[in-house]
């Protein structure tokens, strides 16, 4: 029986293979890595502004360290510094601990996000994995630098002035603290698998870092062990350059100057404020630098 032409158009579109169907990966390139990077950040600080609850957390500690603490070891010291609220003097220790602990919180979201498989998500995207810890990096400072400013509010609360180049100086001083802190906590969360280890281990980092960075004392007359304790903790000289820059608005007597803003000291050379900038910079880049090579060879 002779085929018909239906049959034969059939059997030959049988016969054709099937197109493939192209997909598209879009090159890698310095415009796709900074997308990459404000998709993160913009991510972060979502998920920073969504949490009340953390946010008020973040605030309480620093808080009651100023005007509780403050005020009960201020009674204590008040004879040997005549002139000068305490709680001045803490004022920039406090700055200090709210915008590091805001940063390492959101750099812990890293293990967060791996124990959900968000994560991975993010590491087989077609960009490059140190945009990803950049965006991190940046995203958590500016958190940080943004909790920190309602602490700046209270500056009036402990007699400090609200002079404009005052301002703008902690801000920026604010902002290169929590990135440094931030790539840090990146850094410990590039290996870690649940979040117990990680805050078990921040805690034990950063606790005696903030203790021995004169946040909460004064650096003149400490123990000569003590004294090398705070010279080589990286927090000291993220500490010391807001104290410069707040006691240099201020009308203090030179007697408690001398005792609360001594500046940090090499062998009797006292640090400049820019060298000890150039110094949590410097920490910063490098720590960025370690936690971009922990992601590249994460799985």
């Amino acid at each position: 029986m002779a085929r018909t032409r239906d049959d034969t158009n059939e059997g030959q579109a049988t016969a054709m293979p099937a197109e493939a169907i192209g997909v598209r990966v879009p090159a890698r390139g310095a415009r796709h890595d900074l997308r990459a990077i404000k998709v993160v950040l913009h991510r972060e600080m979502l998920r920073f502004l969504s949490d009340r609850t953390r946010m008020l957390s973040m605030l309480l500690q620093p808080v009651l360290w100023l005007f509780v603490m403050g005020t009960g070891l201020g009674s204590l010291v008040r004879g040997s510094i005549p002139g000068v609220d305490f709680r001045t003097f803490m004022y920039p220790g406090m700055i200090s601990m709210t915008v590091i602990m805001t940063g390492m919180f959101s750099a812990g979201s890293i293990v967060w996000d791996r124990e959900f498989g968000f994560l991975r998500e993010m590491l087989v995207a077609p960009v490059s994995r140190g945009a990803i810890v950049v965006g991190k990096c940046l995203g958590g400072a500016l958190v940080a630098t943004g909790q920190g400013i309602v602490i700046l509010a209270m500056a009036g609360l402990v007699g400090v002035p609200y002079s404009p180049s005052l301002m703008l100086t902690l801000l920026a001083e604010m902002f290169l603290a929590a990135f440094t802190i931030t790539a840090f906590g990146v850094t410990l969360a590039a290996r870690m698998r649940n979040m117990q280890t990680f805050f078990g281990l921040m805690q034990m980092a950063i606790m005696p870092m903030m203790f021995m960075s004169g946040a909460m004392f004064p650096l003149a007359g400490l123990p000569s062990w003590l004294h090398v304790l705070t010279v080589v903790n990286p927090m000291t000289y993220a500490v010391d350059p807001m104290r410069q820059a707040v006691f240099a608005h201020l009308d203090v007597p030179a007697q408690a100057e001398a005792v609360l803003n001594p500046g940090v000291r090499w062998f009797g050379y006292e640090v400049p404020v820019p060298l000890e900038a150039g110094l949590v910079a410097a920490l910063g880049l490098a720590l960025l630098g370690v936690a971009i090579a922990q992601f590249r060879r994460a799985d």
